[in-house]
């Protein structure tokens, strides 16, 4: 390379270096695969520089089921049942999504946990996979968003995630989660 670098080469050191991968200013394929993993259409709201509020209940979502491990403090109520995650403070829903959990072989854990980690860039180290946002709270188990939960749905399974399709919505809980926050997985 000649003693300057282009503004795209410049960047692509950047970004490497600030993800610890080796800055060589050249796109390889484990650059690629983050900057793609990170990638996503921008809404109206982003392309305006506008803050989204968070999106109302669904008529469908206003009969909250929560466990009542739920109803003190500010608890992520996870419920394998409905299928939803519901953002509670003190017993008030504010928020729910739609997620969906680990297969019989990887299982969600059950039960209730803090939220001892939050990062907003991840790769899995065990299965090389995004996991935006991720609120940890069992292990490895995190809650995050998916990019296969958008793609495929219902018709696949996390690695023992929580994991939510809803990219803005995720965006807003993680800014709202603290560490020591309640996750409360269950079935009704």
């Amino acid at each position: 390379m000649s003693g300057t670098w282009s503004t795209t080469t410049a960047a692509v050191h950047g970004f490497q270096a600030k993800r610890g991968f080796a800055a060589t200013g050249t796109v390889d394929e484990h650059t690629w695969d983050k900057l793609v993993s990170m990638t996503h259409v921008p809404t109206t709201d982003e392309l305006a520089n506008v803050t989204p509020k968070p999106a109302q209940p669904q008529p469908e979502t206003t009969a909250w089921d929560l466990d009542e491990r739920c109803m003190t403090g500010r608890v992520m109520c996870v419920s394998k049942t409905t299928r939803m995650l519901t953002w509670v403070v003190d017993g008030v829903p504010q928020y729910g999504f739609d997620v969906r959990f680990g297969s019989d072989e990887l299982p969600t854990r059950e039960g209730v946990f803090p939220v001892y980690h939050k990062q907003v860039d991840v790769i899995s180290n065990l299965y090389h996979t995004p996991m935006p946002y991720s609120m940890f709270f069992s292990g490895g188990q995190a809650v995050h968003y998916s990019p296969d939960f958008v793609a495929n749905g219902y018709n696949g399974a996390s690695h023992g995630c929580v994991n939510v399709r809803d990219y803005d919505g995720i965006r807003w809980l993680f800014d709202q989660v603290r560490l020591g926050d309640k996750v409360v997985v269950y079935r009704s």
